[in-house]
């Protein structure tokens, strides 16, 4: 397919369907491709090993927001999904900004359509509106302050105690908040796909067949998870809580991307994945499909002919950047 058909198609594919050439060492092009043209890579912790080894910087979607803040890179390639490479351009309106699938999209931030909550917030005026970084740059435009799993507690914390609170789109997490901070808030019924699909059953299986083990669960779990859990915490807070702690073996009720950065920080630890309650992948593990769509090709061809390209128009880019930089004031 030549580069115009390609581009043509974009739309429906979400990539750009060009052969990579044969028996080129795709890492040694992208590095190339990097230098010539002053690009970043940032991965989050759910995408595969190999893009995890390859990028700049590598992290939870508090930091990477942190590190597209920063960069004074000329492009930033965002290997996660739709919403991280949007808020990077929301942060960053002159630089190019590069998703390598624009299908890459995310469950949670689908459960929060536009219409929707604007309606939801038009009956709800007197209160804060406190989203999770897990949506859309329209949904951000609607907000007051964003969050992170690692910021949340803190800026639930920040809002007057007499102020009221809808809490979108993540009602798990939105739950265990209330439970944190004892706020009494307004829930928009949302959920990552993901992280509702982990089997109790199965997770209490494996904490038979090791007793010794730690479960350790991602806030955006159901509530039946964070009971049993150990330690509860954002990407970010289950990586160091394995690093520090003394267990030797641990349950992580989380996207199963996470365990090769503890592999890598934790030799020593052994590591077992939270198992879903439907099994796809025959990995026994849980996986985002809309990470997984990111490859070593399709950030080769991103980064070769500067597309899939990341836009926000800038009156609503302009609008949701308020919410994001009140966030990152107060992590």
């Amino acid at each position: 397919m030549n580069l115009q058909k390609a581009i043509e198609t974009l739309p429906q594919k979400g990539f750009l369907d060009l052969d990579v050439p044969k028996n080129i060492d795709l890492v040694k092009e992208i590095n190339r491709l990097r230098q010539e043209k002053n690009a970043v890579i940032l991965a989050h912790y759910y995408q595969v090993a190999e893009i995890q080894d390859i990028a700049d910087f590598v992290g939870d979607s508090l930091a990477l927001a942190q590190a597209a803040a920063k960069t004074d890179a000329d492009i930033i390639l965002f290997a996660g999904v739709h919403f991280m490479a949007e808020t990077a351009k929301i942060l960053n309106p002159d630089k190019k900004v590069l998703l390598p699938d624009l299908l890459a999209g995310c469950s949670l931030a689908e459960s929060a359509p536009r219409e929707q909550f604007e309606a939801f917030k038009k009956q709800h005026p007197d209160h804060v509106v406190v989203s999770y970084v897990n949506t859309s740059a329209d949904i951000k435009a609607l907000t007051d302050i964003v969050c992170t799993s690692s910021n949340a507690e803190k800026i639930i914390n920040s809002i007057p105690k007499d102020k009221k609170i809808i809490f979108a789109p993540d009602k798990n997490l939105g739950s265990y908040l209330i439970k944190k901070t004892g706020r009494d808030m307004l829930l928009w019924d949302g959920a990552c796909e993901v992280h509702e699909e982990f089997s109790l059953e199965k997770i209490l299986a494996l904490k038979a067949e090791y007793p010794e083990a730690k479960i350790i669960a991602h806030p955006e779990s159901r509530d039946y998870i964070l009971n049993i859990a150990d330690y509860i915490g954002s990407t970010s807070g289950l990586l160091k809580y394995v690093q520090n702690s003394d267990a030797k073996a641990f349950i992580i009720a989380t996207e199963s991307g996470i365990l090769h950065k503890m592999a890598q920080i934790a030799p020593d630890k052994i590591l077992i994945p939270a198992p879903p309650q439907h099994d796809e992948t025959g990995c026994a593990c849980a996986e985002c499909p809309y990470m997984k769509r990111n490859t070593l090709e399709k950030i080769y061809l991103a980064l070769n002919y500067e597309l899939p390209e990341v836009n926000v128009e800038e009156e609503l880019r302009k609008k949701a950047l308020v919410s994001i930089e009140r966030m990152l004031e107060l992590s």
